[in-house]
């Protein structure tokens, strides 16, 4: 039964309700890609779906628009696909349960991929319209994004003849995105060996301690925000208990996404039974220093632990203690604040993912910055950091910042008409986050683009709504935009 039946919209929602119900999490995108391609093949639109399912489809103009110049409209159509713990929802198959409240849609459980669905849903509604005269539109639907961007670095743009885009990638409405950071994805992996023939496991015991409660959040847009990185202050207090108690660990996991604030991470601990007392006074310790440190940004963050029955292989000392020290010794949050504009992160990293395994401890960064050369001095430094601690150090998905453009037309064009709509000039703004837009512009010379969006919040995060009122004044400006002439 649809839930956002009756919404004006009607086009766009409706749409939008489709695409939520197809999984469409990031790297597992082959069924919103041929839902995508068949939508433009009912339709008779050209269409090209890519070997890596990028998807890119034409409507050629309507009568009367035939001598404008075409626009180009961009998407990605892969989310952020995170869920609260002890949700039943299998997202890998499963569509998402769609509610709503207080003029917002959220996805019961679940992030709702307002980011980037509602940008793939306006393409859809646009390329669908028949009483709309339009210029001819040139629509990227990029797979990805969130994972470093891999659709748009390896999609072929040869074939198109826009040279305006308007990026459908932000997620507040009324400011207008001019450039952003560029980044990368550096995977750090600390061999680790387990324990052989250890008289050790006499009078053990198993902890699990868990870092929960935090708010988590976007490592572009909310890094700056003072929110607790679970990951990290579950390093900080394992490194404390270290320091006192014998311990080996048995597991580590923590955060979905590496470009999401990690809001859960836990561990198993092999520990002497004689030391159980020291350990739950340290976890105490570093619990209330943790809830006191974040008391003003993230009230609810917890340390907890609870006791496990049976035996676990572990890994040795020598391995659980050099791991931990190379998580401590790496940064995370933000390393510097821009000089050129006032409030912008200028280069930051976040650590997303941390997954104990046979391979090893492997941490996964989203590192970012405005300037490139901060962004590679960045990786540098952690790569020495990382080697000395006897990792191997990766780096992958390494993409271009979006430079402001002094002179751009479009962006001209598009203060105008928004300031004779709404009686005021919109924000023009920089972010720390990453978009397409620089890897586009490479790929297109002349390329003049502007980002909006509706408002969205919390995205990356179970906790992700979408305003139904903006969805709809975005949809306006946007269709004001495309059929003023000229």
């Amino acid at each position: 039964m649809s839930v956002l039946t009756g919404m004006e919209p009607k086009s766009v929602f409706t749409f939008f309700e489709e695409i939520c119900q197809i999984p469409h999490g990031s790297g597992n995108v082959d069924q919103i890609s041929d839902y995508l391609q068949e939508f433009a093949r009912k339709r008779k639109l050209f269409c090209i779906q890519d070997e890596l399912k990028n998807i890119i489809i034409i409507k050629e103009a309507s009568a009367g628009y035939e001598e404008e110049k075409p626009y180009i409209l961009q998407a990605h159509m892969d989310m952020v696909a995170v869920k609260e713990p002890g949700c039943d929802v299998d997202m890998t198959r499963e569509g998402l349960r769609l509610k709503t409240a207080d003029g917002r849609i959220y996805a019961e459980g679940t992030s709702l991929g307002g980011d980037d669905g509602i940008g793939v849903a306006y393409c859809l509604a646009l390329l669908d319209a028949q009483d709309i005269a339009l210029p001819r539109l040139e629509v990227i639907l990029t797979v990805d994004e969130e994972t470093g961007m891999e659709g748009a670095t390896g999609i072929d743009l040869s074939m198109l003849r826009g040279r305006r885009m308007i990026n459908l990638d932000q997620e507040e409405e009324g400011i207008f995105i001019t450039s952003c950071a560029g980044g990368a994805r550096v995977d750090v992996v600390i061999p680790m060996e387990q324990e052989r023939n250890s008289t050790w496991t006499k009078d053990m015991c198993l902890m699990e301690m868990k870092v929960t409660g935090l708010l988590g959040g976007h490592s572009g847009m909310e890094i700056n925000k003072g929110r607790g990185n679970a990951n990290c202050l579950l390093g900080q207090v394992l490194q404390a208990v270290e320091e006192q108690v014998a311990l080996r660990l048995v597991n580590m996991r923590g955060g979905v996404a590496d470009n999401a604030i990690a809001r859960e991470a836990s561990a198993v601990l092999a520990v002497k039974e004689e030391e159980k007392a020291a350990l739950e006074a340290i976890i105490k310790e570093q619990h209330d220093r943790i809830r006191q440190s974040f008391q003003e940004t993230d009230a609810g963050v917890e340390v907890v632990y609870s006791m496990l029955a049976g035996e676990a292989a572990y890994y040795t000392s020598d391995s659980s203690r050099r791991a931990l020290h190379c998580l401590g010794e790496l940064p995370n949050g933000v390393v510097a604040m821009s000089q050129d504009v006032e409030d912008l992160v200028e280069t930051s990293l976040n650590l997303g993912v941390v997954v104990l395994s046979e391979e090893g401890l492997r941490l996964q960064y989203a590192v970012r910055s405005s300037v490139d050369r901060e962004k590679d001095a960045l990786c540098d430094r952690m790569t020495r950091t990382a080697r000395e601690a006897g990792a191997q150090v990766s780096i992958r998905g390494s993409y271009p910042g979006w430079a402001y453009q002094k002179d751009s037309p479009l962006r001209d064009k598009m203060v105008q008409i928004y300031e004779r709509m709404y009686g005021h000039k919109p924000i023009l703004q920089a972010i720390h986050a990453g978009l397409e837009c620089g890897i586009l512009s490479s790929k297109i010379e002349g390329l003049d683009c502007v980002c909006i969006g509706p408002d969205l919040q919390d995205v990356h995060t179970a906790q992700e709504q979408m305003d139904i009122a903006s969805v709809g004044r975005v949809w306006e400006y946007l269709l004001a935009v495309l059929t003023q002439k000229a």
